[in-house]
């Protein structure tokens, strides 16, 4: 590699790492506030759904589904 695309890949490293810390910093400011009743439910209906899909899909021992 040239230096040019070294300086390049370095300064794109540097972006990600920063985007990458910006993004945890948001997400530990988001799990400090208490989560509002609407979030609360979303999160456990989401839960619900991908527990379901993973039964469809056999991935769990609970799904027998010809009983």
């Amino acid at each position: 590699m040239s230096h040019s695309q070294n300086d390049e890949q370095d300064d794109l490293q540097k972006y990600l790492e920063e985007k990458t810390k910006q993004a945890q910093e948001q997400q530990e400011e988001k799990e400090s506030q208490p989560l509002s009743a609407y979030d609360a439910c979303v999160l456990k209906e989401s839960a619900k759904i991908h527990e379901l899909m993973a039964q469809a899909q056999g991935k769990t021992p609970d799904s027998s589904i010809d009983e």
